[in-house]
């Protein structure tokens, strides 16, 4: 698969040094019927089945939320990219992206769908012995077993190894004995069967993942009272001499933090477009409200203020949106057709660093959009009675799970620089080709004239500066870097905005080139916008972090180089851009 990639597929982490083009990158834009057959069906289903039962899913009923899981199975949604010898149906990474999205439009209920298709599922799928995978997968997909994911402790979070859960071999052999609690188990209430994370004899090298069913020696605690999510249940498990057969350790002993740790991989590019979906819903409310809503004898759409904050919305949702599907197209792509499961993984890891950009950012854009949300409703946005309030406290947990952003973020750089030093990425040439280049300039005197030229130009700059923090940073605290948490933190900003700004700009090149410029209007605008904003973000990050890595005539160079690559020689009219962007909607009274 090594040769393979290095010959035709850009690598994962590999955008920061090469350039893709519009037609290598894929967009909704290249959905095929199949495709948007699927997601019609699945948005039916969150629009007719979930969405009615939201009362009494936040009411604690359970036995509907079941009842809505096997519903979903019979539809196949459960198990859309399971192999079809399990009753799967074999799809590709971008239709399981797509149903994920659909699911985002039912709040709390997609995180229930999602520990039941992605972290409560697939550790058996491509780690579980063939018994386990016989055995569970088509009741987990047909939706008759429901499943939880147990991973998170009272005193381990995002340190998952300090988990203090204890799995132990009794002495013929024949079965392990597990003690301990789990804290915030998604479907912990009614699940069936618990995937649960423990240390074989205490050891941390012996961390590991087991199937344990449901019992009078496993069980739930009571519901959390949370902030959103109400639709979901979340409880402890508890684990109290639990006795399972031997054969349900999922792996081998000691495969506990490879198991979890790639399957959050999964879980973080579906998350990108689970809360994408979230979003174009909140805008689709907002809109709607705005148009509804009279002060001083007129919609309060038609106020300027008001048209910012939609359209900033509408930009980086779509953004959001260009970003969750490029990644899964890298991914589908590499996979090809007909792998096998383990292929299906290394592909997916293989992209770690663009699904953690994925997560944080689209997090990070949906917690944007509701928050203007509320804004836009003023009073009536902080009452129950309108769907503001709701959206807005079940949008705040997904900067948590999935691994948190703080986390995310330094998993970026980190994942970068691990990659550049086994010799996987080129960053480590590429940074010293920029130092060729700053050193001799080449002059050009030739305008680029193309569409989004200017924008290009930054997004290019913008790749440049990363290198050129992230290897300064590199240099000065060398194996110490993972210690400057401030640091890895602005360089993965700036990293993402680069990612971003080049997903934008070649999403909106490749509608241009198939409907020609005017109809790609709003496109063009929502990527230029995002660029003039994001060089902005990039510039004050990179400047803060040089202060901090870099003194005297060091520093005082690299302040100049920035200088010179986020200089913009044709900012656009961004107010009378983000105008036309929300006009649109505003006229077509939904997001567009």
């Amino acid at each position: 698969m090594e040769a393979q990639m290095e010959k035709e597929y850009l690598k994962g982490g590999e955008f920061l040094i090469a350039d893709q083009t519009a037609e290598e990158t894929f967009t909704p834009e290249d959905f095929t019927d199949e495709h948007r057959m699927i997601g019609d069906t699945c948005r039916e289903y969150i629009d007719n089945e979930v969405v009615p039962n939201m009362p009494a899913l936040e009411g604690h009923a359970w036995e509907v939320a079941r009842d809505l899981l096997k519903k979903a199975g019979d539809l196949g949604l459960l198990g859309a990219n399971i192999p079809e010898e399990y009753g799967g149906m074999a799809l590709d990474q971008t239709t399981g992206a797509i149903i994920a999205e659909m699911v985002g439009r039912g709040s709390g209920f997609g995180s229930t769908y999602g520990a039941q298709t992605s972290i409560g599922l697939l550790p058996i799928l491509y780690w579980g012995s063939d018994e386990l995978k016989k055995e569970w997968i088509p009741k987990i997909i047909s939706g008759e077993v429901v499943t939880a994911y147990c991973l998170t402790e009272s005193g381990s979070g995002s340190d998952a190894l300090g988990a203090k859960c204890v799995a132990k071999l009794t002495d013929d052999g024949e079965h392990y004995i597990l003690n301990g609690e789990k804290m915030w188990i998604t479907n912990g209430g009614f699940a069936d069967v618990y995937l649960v994370f423990a240390k074989v004899d205490g050891e941390k090298a012996k961390f590991s993942c087991f199937l344990v069913p449901r019992s009078e020696n496993c069980r739930p605690g009571a519901e959390e009272h949370k902030l959103g999510i109400k639709s979901s249940s979340t409880t402890a498990v508890i684990l109290s001499d639990a006795k399972i057969p031997a054969g349900n350790l999922i792996g081998n002993v000691g495969d506990g933090a490879k198991i979890a740790f790639n399957v959050l991989n999964v879980g973080r590019f579906k998350l990108g477009a689970s809360v994408t979906g979230g979003a174009k819903l909140a805008i689709h409310e907002t809109v709607r409200y705005a148009n509804e809503r009279h002060q001083f004898n007129r919609p309060i759409s038609s106020f300027g203020a008001i048209k910012h904050k939609l359209a900033e919305m509408a930009v980086r949702t779509w953004v959001a949106e260009s970003i969750t599907y490029r990644t899964v197209g890298l991914i589908d792509a590499l996979i090809g057709d007909g792998a096998d499961n383990d292929t299906k993984l290394q592909s997916i890891e293989e992209y770690a660093v663009e699904s953690s950009i994925n997560k944080v950012a689209c997090s990070e854009s949906l917690d944007y959009v509701v928050d203007e949300m509320v804004q836009i409703y003023g009073g009536y946005g902080y009452s129950k009675e309108y769907p503001a309030e709701k959206a807005y406290r079940d949008a705040r947990i997904n900067r948590i799970f999935e691994g948190t952003n703080e986390i995310n973020r330094m998993l970026i750089p980190g994942q970068l620089m691990k990659r550049a030093m086994k010799g996987k990425l080129g960053i480590i040439q590429a940074a010293k080709a920029l130092q060729d280049e700053i050193l001799n300039p080449q002059l050009s005197f030739d305008e680029d004239t193309s569409l989004l030229a200017g924008e290009t130009k930054l997004a290019q700059n913008a790749k440049k500066i990363a290198l050129m923090v992230l290897g300064t940073a590199a240099q000065k605290y060398t194996t110490a870097l993972a210690e400057h948490q401030e640091v890895l933190i602005n360089c993965a900003d700036i990293i993402m905005d680069a990612y971003q700004m080049e997903t934008a700009i070649l999403r909106a090149k490749k509608l241009a080139e198939k409907n020609g410029e005017e109809a790609a209007g709003r496109q063009i605008d929502m990527a230029a916008v995002f660029c003039n904003d994001a060089i902005q973000r990039v510039e004050m990050k990179a400047r803060n972090t040089i202060a901090a890595i870099a003194e005297g005539d060091e520093g005082r160079t690299l302040l100049v180089l920035l200088k010179r690559f986020t200089k913009n020689n044709s900012p656009i009219n961004t107010i009378t851009a983000r105008q036309r962007i929300a006009d649109v909607m505003i006229e077509k009274n939904t997001y567009v």
